[in-house]
């Protein structure tokens, strides 16, 4: 996507430095565009934890390129003890955010394929390389298919208003900004904004980080979609007043039944959706599934931050970005950072490799490769 512009993505190698691994801190969207160099193992951890990056796809693309870093600075005495430092590094990873599926599967990845590799030490730290380059390539193009994919679904209710704007309500960031590029419950916003299709985004505030209010809004605007920033609790209303046509929202991890695991609040927009007729989409990359579970509501682990994110809120005032205490000093703040929708409210999940109902069938028709694995 660009940024007044420019091409980038949200990870990359440093031109002139492989070594390093440059990301877009979006700890200071959308006032300041800051690039942060990540060089250590620890750095990568913090980065994924402190979310400097967050979103399913670009969580698990950091975590390719952190255990490259890991590669990169673990001892070379052997390869047992080379091995021993890479998958402590990834246990390191894997704890830093644990609701998001990507992240488990992108350090296992690695750690495969720098196994498989065999060979001697160099060799296996360009394996590391080639397997994270590869993680964030995949993203990016699975997100542009998932655009194609859903493309369609935007283009029919377009021509059923007869060319007047089709209204999306999204939740939190599942733009490019979530992953490598495009995005999976922009992509296909994307996808008809730049064919011509006029649309109009209503984006989330989202509650307690306000992705959508800085993150969300601030992509829209970079690439010129239409947008409105709510706050969360306006989307009931606008459904009822007929101002939704469709809902999409993005997901961090997705069970092979179809629960969709998402930011808090998503939940409450597919009841809302559902008791107002108005079709609640999932998109999501393969990457994104969790094979191994089938209760959502029971089996997947439900990320719990810090009190103070819900008691504080963070904004630019007299052109410096500060933090302001919201609530009573004293008065305690529960912090869920995650709910699940069970599959029952979901119309159907847009993927790379098209568009499928939210069952176990329906998944697996696309994924039939996956019926053993459970």
């Amino acid at each position: 996507m660009n940024v007044h512009g420019k091409h980038y993505r949200t990870i990359w190698l440093k031109p002139d430095d492989p070594a390093v691994v440059q990301i877009i801190d979006q700890r200071h969207l959308p006032h300041r565009f800051v690039i942060e160099d990540l060089t250590t193992v620890e750095a990568v951890a913090r980065a994924i934890k402190d979310m400097h990056v967050r979103g399913a796809g670009l969580i698990g693309a950091t975590a390719g390129f952190g255990m490259y870093i890991a590669a990169l600075t673990a001892p070379r005495g052997s390869a047992d003890a080379f091995m021993t430092a890479l998958r402590q590094a990834g246990e390191q990873l894997k704890a830093t955010r644990p609701t998001a599926v990507n992240l488990e599967w992108a350090v296992n990845r690695q750690l495969q394929a720098i196994e498989a590799s065999g060979g001697d030490i160099e060799t296996r730290i360009e394996t590391a390389l080639h397997t994270a380059q590869a993680i964030a390539d995949e993203d990016a193009e699975f997100c542009r298919r998932i655009g194609e994919h859903g493309l369609p679904l935007i283009q029919a209710i377009s021509q059923r208003k007869g060319g007047e704007p089709v209204n999306i309500l999204t939740h939190c960031n599942a733009g490019w900004l979530a992953f490598v590029d495009y995005g999976t419950a922009t992509a296909p916003i994307y996808a008809a904004h730049d064919r011509g299709i006029p649309v109009h985004v209503w984006v989330d505030e989202t509650r307690p980080r306000n992705q959508g209010a800085r993150l969300t809004a601030w992509e829209l605007g970079q690439h010129g979609v239409p947008h409105t920033v709510i706050a969360d609790n306006v989307g009931g209303h606008l459904m009822q007043n007929g101002l939704v046509d469709m809902v999409i929202t993005g997901t961090d991890r997705t069970t092979r039944t179809g629960d969709v695991a998402n930011k808090i609040g998503t939940y409450l927009k597919a009841l809302a959706a559902r008791d107002n007729g108005i079709p609640f989409y999932v998109a999501l990359p393969s990457s994104s599934f969790d094979w191994q579970i089938r209760d959502g509501v029971r089996e997947i682990p439900i990320e719990q931050r810090d009190a103070t994110e819900v008691k504080h809120i963070r904004g630019l005032h007299e052109g410096e970005i500060k933090e302001v205490l919201l609530t009573p000093p004293d008065s305690p703040a529960a912090n869920y950072a995650f709910d699940v929708t069970p599959a029952r409210l979901v119309t159907g999940l847009i993927t790379e490799r098209g568009i499928c109902p939210a069952s176990e069938e329906g998944i697996l028709g696309l994924y039939p490769e996956k019926r053993e694995q459970q």
